[in-house]
């Protein structure tokens, strides 16, 4: 195997695409791409304390473990990621790595469809295909059937997917997962944006800036907030589940 193909670039949160094309033609556009964001099983890195955002943690974890086979990280920091996600890139740079800041602006918006928010299906499958819309955002070809929603499901991706696996087919996505899949990821207005009278979960991770709006939103629409610092434990199960069947 060749230097070349042991190399990844790393990115997290939603680096503008434009941006991304640019460091991979710089760095070389074979280059895999890695979401620093998912957990991968990177073991601590000890660079953090315990009571931080788990998906701040995968970023520096993921980064350490990978070290030297990291080219780039592109790295979101402004206000469509978080300032912990700025602090992240400020680590990273210490650990010797080459990091590409990005930031989101309203004229960057788009106006893109929301084809999986809004459609029928298994819940997990639908957030990656949103997420994947980072790197290729052309229209699927296989996309699912609009619905009427029974639930609700608001957040961001969740450390632990099998928080999703309780929801069913007919949920849509709110929250910063929508954002992404709309390419406004920077969008507060959008952001908060849930529809009336659909029981809805406001889920973020444990010590996460979001936990302000989840909370909020959550007693003006009649949901719950749900937390969860790294594994879903039974009691969030249980808890989400009686929501979902008593709703």
């Amino acid at each position: 195997m060749t230097d070349n193909q042991e190399k990844f670039i790393g990115y997290f949160g939603f680096p503008r695409r434009s941006l991304l094309r640019e460091v991979r033609d710089r760095y070389g556009a074979g280059l895999p791409l890695v979401d620093l964001d998912v957990y991968s099983g990177a073991p601590d890195s000890g660079l953090l304390p315990r009571a931080t955002c788990r998906i701040i943690a995968n970023i520096v974890d993921n980064a350490a473990e990978l070290g030297g086979r990291l080219a780039a990280v592109v790295a979101a920091v402004g206000e469509d990621k978080c300032d912990r996600g700025r602090h992240a890139a400020w680590i990273l740079e210490g650990m010797g790595l080459d990091v590409i800041e990005s930031r989101f602006t309203e004229e960057e918006f788009e106006e893109r469809p929301l084809v999986w928010s809004t459609g029928r299906g298994p819940l997990p499958g639908r957030v990656d295909r949103i997420m994947e819309t980072i790197i290729d955002p052309s229209p699927p070809s296989d996309p699912p059937e609009k619905c009427e929603p029974t639930h609700g499901f608001w957040g961001v991706p969740p450390n632990d997917f099998r928080l999703l696996d309780l929801f069913p087919d007919t949920t849509h996505i709110f929250g910063w997962i929508r954002c992404v899949e709309a390419g406004r990821p920077a969008d507060l207005e959008l952001e908060c944006m849930v529809d009336d009278g659909v029981p809805t979960v406001f889920f973020h991770q444990s010590f996460c800036a979001k936990q302000d709006l989840a909370h909020n939103l959550a007693e003006r629409y009649g949901g719950i907030a749900v937390d969860c610092h790294r594994e879903i434990n039974d009691s969030i199960l249980a808890k989400v589940e009686a929501f979902i069947k008593l709703s």
